[in-house]
């Protein structure tokens, strides 16, 4: 491998006979005066002479084509494989051309490819088109990993991509962006296992009920998480203590039911009271509903009339003691609080407490909380700043050398970003989140942001997020946010939209440059993995099964008796169907070959296979 054509400080042309180059490959340029710069292909292309293409646009010049001749290639009888290559550094002056190129040592390019050690960091996968470094690779950076490849599951035959998680003090916050069946997901799932591997408290929000961790992947890992996570689901094991709230928070989870009008942020204001149970302020809001439709001038006559029982007297009581302190607030704004609220306890978010995702914070497992997309809109929003809150106040306490309680640093996970945070519009947790994005890394406390729609991320957010996990990416408008965003090179952002699945990008302020790695197999796997249209086969399978049988013991049988047997038939096989739906039924199994049918002279006759 040699260099060709003209070279400058940043860029030059490697060319050889024998290999062909590979996108993202490392070599060495032996160049003494330089102290042997190293670099990376940015753009590969073969030639030979059974290819008659033009050299005057692309990567082979005129300036190429010279060069070549001068050092003994012939342009019309061999291959030619060249690369643009980008040095890692600046040169201070023009590569000499003609300089010998070679592929690196591992010690000669650790500093750019491995920032922690494998038990300190997340162990994401493995760096595509290092497999010439393998051989020289220290004992503890291989056999960490498998990789899904072109011919199934293989070991790991390049250097492995290990995020330096401590180095996200100086540099917070991760995003992982990428469309529909790019490995997003599955990227998502092994950096949760990486982060149980290391008892890192997290909390995840999984609107899509996939963050499970108990099956194993078909492969087998030897690795167990049982112990690591923890699952959850709103209104079963976790909710919201109402009596916790301040009315602030009762605006905004209110406000997650249903978008609130003026008039109803004052009737929140006027009715909730401190310490309020959600029975208390409920019932306020219903009784204070209740008199406002009787109306005054009725409570009063109910009341001065007399001839009520205890109880009912002490209702109108109240009602007027209501409408004397509410009587100026909106009957419909107090319907529509009173609507909301039952919503969120319909839903049961006022019938648990947190205290379950603060164990398992305490106890640094993985806490999946599952539920709805607008339920996990509204809980996010009070458990994320009630948790947020609990971290600030230890710290604070502590830089003001007070003794506070301990609360652990963690991260905040979660897929679907942009319903969390939108761009444009406001949404139940996203003030928390944002002062997380802005201040979070002061306190510990740090956000991986999963979405397939990075435009519609909150800009204040997305700026935040010091790395970007980018995986294989179509539209137009998300390139172009991811561009602005990253430090992807012109060539890398052509390549996102044909990018393999589970291929990614990795932009991080934390390696100083965009790296391309292949995600390593996931030691477990997510409950949607099952093609719907397989299921659907197995469906239909274990339908047949069970319907022959229900019908074998009656076999043969001949149509006309179906009527006969139509009873047992239904109670055996739990149907209601009439005759005609089980003719059909028996027509169908045997064009599937599981019953044969005869025509005799007097019946149809159904016969055992």
């Amino acid at each position: 491998m040699q260099i060709v054509g003209v070279t400058t400080q940043h860029e030059v042309y490697v060319a050889s006979k024998s290999h062909k180059f590979r996108m993202n490959e490392m070599v060495v340029i032996e160049d003494e005066s330089l102290y042997q710069p190293k670099g990376e292909v940015v753009e590969t292309f073969s030639y030979n002479r059974y290819i008659p293409m033009g050299f005057d646009k692309g990567i082979a010049d005129d300036q190429v084509l010279k060069t070549l001749e001068q050092i003994g290639y012939d342009i019309g009888a061999d291959d030619i494989h060249l690369a643009k290559v980008r040095l890692f550094e600046e040169a201070v002056q023009p590569i000499q051309t003609g300089a010998n190129v070679r592929h690196p040592h591992f010690e000669e390019i650790a500093d750019l490819l491995v920032k922690a050690e494998p038990e300190q960091g997340l162990v994401l996968g493995e760096v595509k088109s290092t497999d010439f470094i393998h051989n020289t690779l220290p004992e503890k950076l291989t056999d960490l990993l498998h990789i899904h490849d072109h011919d199934g599951l293989r070991t790991q035959n390049g250097v492995p991509f290990i995020f330096d998680i401590r180095a996200m003090q100086q540099y917070p916050h991760i995003g992982v962006f990428g469309g529909s069946g790019s490995g997003k997901s599955f990227g998502l799932r092994v950096m949760l296992e990486e982060l149980m591997k290391l008892k890192i408290p997290t909390l995840v929000f999984d609107p899509h009920f996939e963050m499970n961790f108990s099956a194993s992947a078909a492969e087998g890992s030897g690795e167990s998480y049982r112990d690591r996570y923890t699952v959850v689901q709103i209104g079963q094991d976790v909710g919201v203590d109402f009596s916790a709230l301040s009315t602030r928070d009762v605006e905004r989870l209110l406000s997650a039911a249903g978008s609130l009008t003026e008039s109803m942020v004052n009737v929140i204001q006027s009715i909730h009271k401190r310490k309020d149970s959600y029975q208390s302020f409920s019932d306020r809001v219903a009784h204070l509903a209740e008199a406002l439709e009787l109306g005054k001038q009725k409570v009063e006559a109910f009341v001065n009339d007399g001839g009520m029982s205890r109880d009912e007297l002490a209702r109108y009581n109240l009602f007027r003691k209501l409408l004397d302190q509410f009587g100026s607030l909106p009957l419909a704004s107090v319907k529509g609080i009173q609507w909301r609220v039952h919503r969120l306890n319909q839903a049961g978010l006022f019938q648990q407490n947190i205290r379950a995702i603060e164990q398992g914070i305490y106890a640094g497992q993985l806490v999946v909380i599952q539920g709805a997309v607008w339920l996990l809109q509204v809980f996010s929003s009070y458990v994320i700043g009630a948790l947020y809150g609990k971290r600030r106040m230890y710290r604070d306490a502590k830089l003001q050398q007070k003794q506070g309680e301990f609360f652990p640093p963690f991260l905040v996970v979660t897929d679907e970003a942009h319903n969390f945070a939108p761009k444009g519009y406001d949404a139940p947790a996203k003030s928390v989140l944002k002062e997380i994005a802005q201040e979070g890394r002061k306190y510990g406390v740090f956000l991986i942001f999963a979405t397939q729609r990075p435009t519609l991320l909150d800009e204040t957010i997305t700026a935040q997020l010091n790395t970007k996990f980018v995986f294989r990416t179509v539209r137009g408008t998300d390139i172009q946010t991811i561009k602005e965003e990253t430090d992807l090179t012109h060539e890398e952002g052509k390549r996102l939209p044909y990018l393999r699945s589970g291929d990614v990008f990795v932009s991080s302020a934390i390696m100083g440059r965009t790296m391309a790695i292949r995600i390593r197999m996931a030691h477990s796997t997510s409950p949607h993995t099952l093609n719907p249209f397989d299921e659907l086969d197995e469906m239909n399978n274990q339908d047949r099964a069970e319907l022959l049988k229900v019908i074998d013991p009656y076999l043969p049988m001949a149509e006309m008796n179906v009527m006969s047997h139509l009873t047992n038939l239904n109670k055996e096989a739990k149907k209601n169907w009439d005759v005609q739906t089980w003719k059909m039924e028996l027509e169908r199994l045997s064009e599937d070959g599981l019953i044969k049918k005869e025509k005799t002279p007097f019946a149809t006759l159904y016969t055992r296979s």
